[in-house]
């Protein structure tokens, strides 16, 4: 194999370790990320909308204390209470059917049913009320505890979640420390091939060329030619020792026959 070969076989040998550190970490690096993003990413959503039922429920609550317990009120309030009560419940249906459609956790499917069955008798029981039916009596006896069942399976479905995030973020932590572990052990067995390869090849070469050099010096001696150099450059050694080779031998294709 020529020199040239082992070279660009070397130095292909390094380039293709940059290719492959290159290549790995950018792998792992965007899995570890993306699976973080996607591991929240549904939990997050189900936080949002257990934090938009709990606020319609409170608007819904506050338009209800208000037309249960203050009917003398003017009309401008009533009306103002009515519409806080309508836009209350209609927050709180739209955030109940993305909560329906994103069901991810162990369980929240069921805490999700008793959702759906808790909030039947609570908006029948608040669209009494809003109408001004029923009075206090029904607000104590039925929708006081409708709306506590309500806010209780709400913040089931909010805890389970909130778990799930945090549960989900040690296990990404924990994922990602072991890919960072292994990309430093990839880098290191890099690190000391490319060592390898930076070691060994100049050691090659400089051992090659110090032994033609030291045969040249042998050859020249035993053909009685006198090198007379002050240098250590083996390159140098060898062009001059070629050189006098040269010149002897066509002194001595240049003699006369016999001679």
């Amino acid at each position: 194999m020529t020199l040239k070969r082992k070279m660009s076989l070397g130095l292909g040998f390094l380039f293709l370790i940059i290719l492959v550190l290159i290549a790995f970490f950018s792998v792992n690096v965007g899995r570890v990320s993306q699976d973080a993003g996607n591991i929240l990413k549904d939990n997050y959503k189900s936080l949002v909308y257990s934090r938009n039922m709990l606020a319609a429920l409170e608007d819904m609550r506050t338009a209800v204390v208000s037309l249960t317990f203050n009917p003398s009120e003017d009309r401008q309030a009533s009306d103002y209470h009515a519409k806080l009560f309508e836009s209350g419940r209609t927050a709180f249906e739209d955030s109940l059917k993305a909560e329906n459609g994103n069901i991810t956790e162990i369980h929240e499917a069921e805490y999700a049913a008793q959702l759906n069955q808790s909030y039947g008798l609570f908006a029948e029981v608040g669209r009494r009320l809003a109408k001004g039916e029923g009075g206090q009596t029904l607000f104590f006896e039925e929708w006081e505890p409708a709306f506590e069942k309500l806010r209780s399976a709400v913040e089931n479905i909010n805890d389970l979640n909130m778990q799930a995030v945090e549960r989900k973020s040690e296990t990404a932590k924990r994922d990602a420390a072991r890919v960072i572990q292994v990309m430093a052990g990839i880098g290191v067995l890099c690190a000391m091939l490319a060592f390898f390869y930076f070691w060994y090849f100049p050691f090659y070469v400089s051992n090659t060329n110090a032994y033609l050099a030291d045969r040249m010096k042998a050859l020249l001696e035993k053909s009685d030619i006198a090198l007379d150099l002050k240098t250590n450059d083996e390159a140098f050694i060898l062009l001059q020792g070629i050189n006098l080779l040269e010149s002897d031998l066509d002194r001595k294709r240049g003699r006369p026959a016999g001679d």
